[in-house]
């Protein structure tokens, strides 16, 4: 399968094969000040391989039309939902936003929403939450707090259509642990552009999942800080883009304290002449994050001819005394042994695909932690399955 790979696993080999980025992540702008960015052309680093045109509704610093509308599974005790003005929501927000789109989210979402667990609180069912669009500009800004030594699960989901751009943000106390799932199940004509942001405390656990799947443009980024020892994130993503659709996911995980450790992982797959896939992951370890432990990795699975899948994986490594750090990339076609080696057994050409690309995402499906949610993705991707059948069929 693998077109193109490249992995490393110290920071020696790390800047022997030019991997650190021509500008570090540390320096790049964050701002609630809309004017901090310009609009977006496609010619800046971090917009390049954007579908500008398509989301440039969502950088125009005015008022939101629209509205999502919000359904939640019943709050257990010690678990609040509620509304607080901009002002505070600044405030209370872990890190400024990286880009225009999320700045004008912040600036025009009328106040964010306020998902707050108590200190000591261990929620063992998950915690759903639904937003469902009906066309129109939406700005959403949404802040998850997690208290000292709390424990919970969170899924959110959006369905519908709009034109929406989001702030989140994400703050785990001491010793606090989420599993936090973000599901892009867009209608065909959605444009979706987010940004999460989180921030650890001393030995916090952050288990992140994206899963895209619906809409016509979707761009996240997501990023993690470590702000105290011993803290983990595991980031994990999963996609399929079908023809007509373009979806983009940057990462970047900023470890700035000591013996924290983190590991990303993406896959996705593509199908459609006009499919597109933006993968970018960056790492930085800066020069008093002694211990760092890091991995990144991202697989990409094209099905048909034309789709087209972006992997640019970065290493930005300020100090040697580190426990690893590397990343991986591939992306390819299905590999013709596997495919003979089914074939050779009675098995269809359609049910050996089907087959491959169970298998392709099935281990980080098992990832995510939810049997609900892991049962609900294996149904969506034999649908997106069925439509690669009828992309091949027109070819």
């Amino acid at each position: 399968m693998t077109v193109t790979d490249h992995t490393q696993a110290t920071a020696d080999a790390a800047h022997s094969h030019g991997i650190v980025p021509d500008s570090s992540r540390a320096d790049r702008v964050v701002s609630f000040d809309v004017d901090a960015f310009p609009v977006p052309t496609g010619r800046e680093e971090n917009w390049r391989f954007s579908a500008v045109r398509d989301l440039k509704p969502l950088f125009a610093d005015e008022p939101a039309d629209g509205h999502l509308e919000w359904s939640t599974s019943d709050l257990p005790a010690g678990v609040t939902l509620t509304e607080i003005p901009v002002d505070d929501a600044v405030v209370r927000t872990v890190r400024a936003p990286g880009d225009r789109a999320s700045a004008v989210a912040a600036k025009h979402s009328g106040g964010a929403m306020v998902l707050a667990i108590a200190p000591n609180t261990v929620v063992d069912e998950p915690i759903t939450i639904d937003l469902n669009g009906a066309g129109g500009d939406v700005r959403g800004h949404l802040l998850v707090e997690v208290g000292t030594s709390a424990e919970a699960t969170v899924v959110i989901t959006r369905t519908g259509t709009a034109r929406y751009s989001e702030l989140v943000s994400v703050d785990l106390c001491d010793n606090a642990g989420l599993n936090l799932v973000l599901q892009q199940q867009w209608d065909a004509d959605a444009i979706h552009a987010g940004e999460v942001v989180a921030r650890l405390g001393r030995d916090a656990r952050l288990r992140g999942t994206v899963v895209t799947l619906g809409g016509k443009v979707v761009r996240l980024n997501t990023s993690a800080a470590f702000a105290g020892e011993g803290a983990s994130v595991d980031l994990f993503g999963l996609y399929f883009a079908d023809s007509g659709q373009h979806q983009e996911h940057q990462l970047f995980v900023d470890h700035a304290v000591p013996k924290c450790t983190s590991r990303v992982t993406y896959k996705g797959a593509l199908a459609g002449a006009s499919a597109r896939s933006v993968w970018i992951g960056d790492v930085l370890i800066r020069a008093a994050a002694e211990g760092t432990d890091t991995y990144e990795l991202n697989r990409n699975l094209v099905l048909t001819d034309g789709a087209r899948a972006d992997s640019v994986p970065n290493l930005e490594i300020e100090t040697g005394e580190i426990e690893g750090a590397g990343h991986a990339s591939a992306t390819g076609r299905f590999d013709e042994e596997q495919m003979f080696y089914l074939r050779s057994r009675g098995i269809s050409e359609e049910q050996a695909r089907k087959l491959v690309v169970r298998g392709f995402f099935a281990d980080l499906i098992h990832e995510i932690g939810v049997p609900a949610v892991e049962a609900s993705l294996m149904k969506q991707i034999e649908l997106e399955l069925e439509h690669v059948e009828e992309e091949i069929e027109d070819e």
